[in-house]
């Protein structure tokens, strides 16, 4: 059944490579469960929202399946689906506030019809082939430059969040010198086990890390009685208190949009912010997975209508059932370089999201500790930068505006922004050379509707 419609011996795989694919996607995203529920209800930040964390986090693990499945089944792709990190932090920080503001009460229902408006007028552009129409437009070399732009943010992430890049007040950002605390030793051995077996070509090796990783962490856990109290294995890593739990109710945020104070003139230009991030943010992460697994035809992506459509239905049945906007997640790349080709990673991965309910301690008890995941996210990464060398850069007018897009993802830590450098620049650099002819028209229109987003838009909301 699965060789017949995933066609897997035409795609070079096989059901045990996108069984094991799936697991290894889903471990590195894995942590969206316990950061989802803890953003949206704001217990991450000492507030409340109002949103209930355990209705968060059922409404997370069944939107990412449902997304996640239409993706394996539609498309085809073993792209992973859930709430998008970047959005939900708008949602709490930007949306609800604003909501309160114009006067609402009940701030966090009207930001959830917000994400609903969006996913709605995001759903339309998908079945138009608005959005196909856009992915096709965007040239090859800003193609590669997306896909090694996301390797890079990827990898920056996972080395900030397991804590060897640090903050610093004189230059941003400096390299922590405590290479003897535990997190990074658990964050070492678990990049050296994964690269050394990656470098041997053994199957499995990122999800092998994972395992090696977890492992040390418990090890160290249980032994390491003077570990410093400042660290995360002392403050974040817990072992699970239960293996099977019951799921949490969605009955506090099932249907409690508010789409009507949505659609007050007040709320409208946050609709279309959210339609912006989802509609770039998706496009960025599917040309970088599709761009590495080796899925465009011709400089185009089969099925890409039925691509786009999984995460815009995903995002109104999320808001429906009470989380924010749902994309395709990047971290899907280290499912691909683990050999998923094909849908059923992705069956694999929704299959995942939906025992997750049921064992949400232990997927908390890996998922919520950085040091563990954060070697894959490195490793994938330094496969993604590998699409630089499909760049002409004696072409200025192709290689700027990649460059641009290259830097601008992980500078400005963010996959639409760093788009919109690479849009921007693209025609403009194209017609002043005299070469405006071989920018498609579409990019033209992207220019101006950005610049005009981030004059009149994106400056009030700072």
């Amino acid at each position: 059944m699965f060789e017949k419609f995933f066609k897997l011996s035409e795609n070079r795989t096989t059901v045990r490579t996108e069984i094991l694919a799936g697991f290894t996607t889903f471990l590195t995203m894995a942590y969206i469960i316990v950061v989802q529920p803890a953003v949206l209800s704001g217990k991450m930040f000492g507030f409340s929202t109002g949103l209930d964390f355990g209705a968060v986090l059922t409404a997370t693990c069944l939107s990412a399946a449902l997304a996640t499945a239409l993706m394996a089944i539609l498309a085809r792709y073993p792209i992973a689906q859930a709430p998008g990190m970047g959005e939900n932090f708008f949602f709490v920080f930007s949306a609800i506030p604003a909501a309160t503001a114009a006067g609402f009460a009940n701030g966090w229902q009207v930001a959830l019809g917000l994400v609903f408006v969006s996913g709605v007028l995001f759903l339309i552009l998908s079945l138009v082939g608005l959005r196909e129409m856009i992915f096709n437009g965007i040239s090859p070399a800003m193609r590669c430059a997306i896909a090694a732009g996301i390797g890079i943010f990827i990898a920056f992430i996972g080395l900030q969040d397991t804590g060897l890049i640090i903050k610093d007040a004189g230059s941003a950002v400096k390299l922590n010198p405590h290479f003897a605390s535990p997190d990074l030793i658990v964050f070492f051995v678990g990049l050296l086990v994964t690269a050394v077996l990656h470098a041997r070509k053994v199957r499995g090796s990122i999800l092998w890390g994972i395992v090696a990783a977890t492992g040390l962490a418990v090890t160290l856990k249980l032994t390491w009685t003077h570990a410093p109290t400042d660290s995360m294995l002392a403050k974040q890593f817990q072992f699970a208190t239960a293996v099977v739990a019951a799921p949490p109710s969605l009955a506090p945020t099932f249907m409690q949009m508010d789409i009507a104070h949505a659609l007050s003139p007040k709320m409208l230009p946050f609709v279309f912010v959210f339609l912006f991030m989802l509609t770039f943010d998706a496009i960025g992460t599917l040309i970088g997975v599709c761009e590495q697994a080796g899925f465009m035809r011709e400089n185009k992506l089969p099925r890409a209508k039925q691509a786009m459509v999984s995460d815009a239905v995903g995002t109104v049945a999320g808001a429906a059932m009470g989380t924010s906007t749902v994309t395709s997640f990047i971290e899907s790349a280290a499912g691909v370089e683990q050999g998923g080709r094909t849908g059923l990673t992705g069956l694999v991965v929704a299959l995942l999201f939906l025992l997750a309910l049921f064992f949400s301690p232990v997927i908390a008890m890996v998922g919520s500790y950085p040091p563990i995941t954060a070697p894959a996210l490195v490793i994938v990464g330094a496969m993604m930068i590998q699409n630089v060398a499909k760049i002409d850069w004696k072409d200025y007018t192709e290689s700027i505006p990649a460059f641009l897009t290259l830097i601008g993802i992980p500078l400005s830590y963010s996959i639409a922004d760093g788009l919109a450098l690479g849009f921007i620049s693209y025609p403009i650099i194209k017609f002043f050379s005299g070469r405006g002819r071989e920018a498609n028209w579409l990019a033209y229109v992207l220019a101006v509707v950005l610049l005009l987003y981030f004059v009149f838009v994106r400056s009030k909301l700072g």
